[in-house]
């Protein structure tokens, strides 16, 4: 069932995801931008506006100031955002302005996170919440994922150390899969769509300019929604690798499948979710912590290979 509406306010609207944001400076017009949120208004929706680097024109702040919403934001111009993005190391290093409730994305490359990842001990250590998205994670090679297995250890030392000192940070490559009891993916062409500055609506930000799946007039149009669903992802749906991303657009763009993952992404996902049971050891020995939790010792990092036995 739908929950979210994402609303790209400009064509180069930052990316908060693996893909690449537009290059084309076009703004969604008022008449769209007044009919998306009545759409939200109609069916219920939790609107995210989604800003670009440039100010806002005339007329579009008191639109979007007219319903609840979240702002997604670049760093370059962050002030009153509820998830700011970055695209740089040495952004995310000058950055200060730490607010409680506001989440940091940071978007980086495979390799650029295995050279700076301890670069992340100030946000870990003062922002609420961090998400790490890496933009090439369909091309991570066997030699990088022995080196990411090294840097979720660093990485979860400095969490471990927050947790000590009363700082339960969020991190989605560590401490989500400790806090899920079931898969919380994207939800893109499930519980969450997109409206794009055409007016047209699509799965999610990366698929804009494909294959629209409606418009403000027609309405919403998702051919074969079910494959969206887990209930319709045969491995997915045995996995409890529960924070793992499964991104529907990488999906497509490695196996030509929205419900089937690649390789890469989900042996990168069981890494961290070995990291996640490493981490719950090394909390636990500073006392009870989530007593209720567990997860188990596993033999493999692809469940493709245990697809005989589920």
């Amino acid at each position: 069932m739908l929950q979210y509406l994402t609303i790209l306010l400009s064509d180069n609207s930052v990316s908060f995801c693996s893909y690449e944001p537009r290059t084309l400076s076009r703004w969604i017009s008022l008449d769209a931008l007044h009919d998306g949120i009545l759409f939200a208004m109609k069916e219920n929706l939790n609107i995210q506006f989604v800003y670009p680097a440039e100010p806002l024109p005339a007329g579009y702040e008191d639109m979007v100031e007219s319903i609840d919403h979240a702002k997604i934001k670049p760093a370059a111009c962050a002030d009153g955002a509820d998830v700011v993005v970055f695209n740089d190391w040495q952004a995310l290093q000058q950055y200060t302005a730490f607010n409680q409730g506001v989440a940091i994305v940071m978007r980086t490359s495979v390799e650029d996170f295995l050279d700076n990842h301890a670069l992340l001990h100030d946000a870990l250590n003062v922002a609420d919440r961090v998400n790490v998205i890496f933009t090439d994670a369909e091309q991570m090679t066997d030699a990088q994922f022995a080196r990411y297995g090294k840097a979720l250890a660093v990485l979860s030392s400095i969490v471990e150390q927050c947790y000590v000192q009363q700082h339960h940070v969020q991190f989605n490559l560590l401490t989500d899969r400790l806090m899920l009891d079931k898969m919380n993916n994207c939800g893109a062409g499930d519980t969450s769509l997109t409206l794009a500055p055409d007016g047209k609506f699509y799965v999610c930000p990366a698929f804009y300019g494909e294959e629209s799946i409606g418009d403000l007039k027609s309405g919403v149009h998702i051919p074969n929604q079910q494959l969206y669903k887990l209930d319709y992802a045969p491995i997915c749906r045995k996995c409890d690798a529960w924070q793992c991303p499964r991104c529907v657009w990488l999906n497509r763009k490695t196996t030509l499948e929205v419900n089937t993952p690649s390789h890469e992404q989900c042996v990168k996902a069981h890494i961290e979710r070995n990291a996640s049971r490493d981490l719950l050891a090394a909390i636990r020995k500073h006392g009870t912590f989530m007593p209720d939790v567990e997860i188990q010792e596993i033999d493999y990092l692809d469940p493709f290979d245990k697809r005989k036995e589920w």
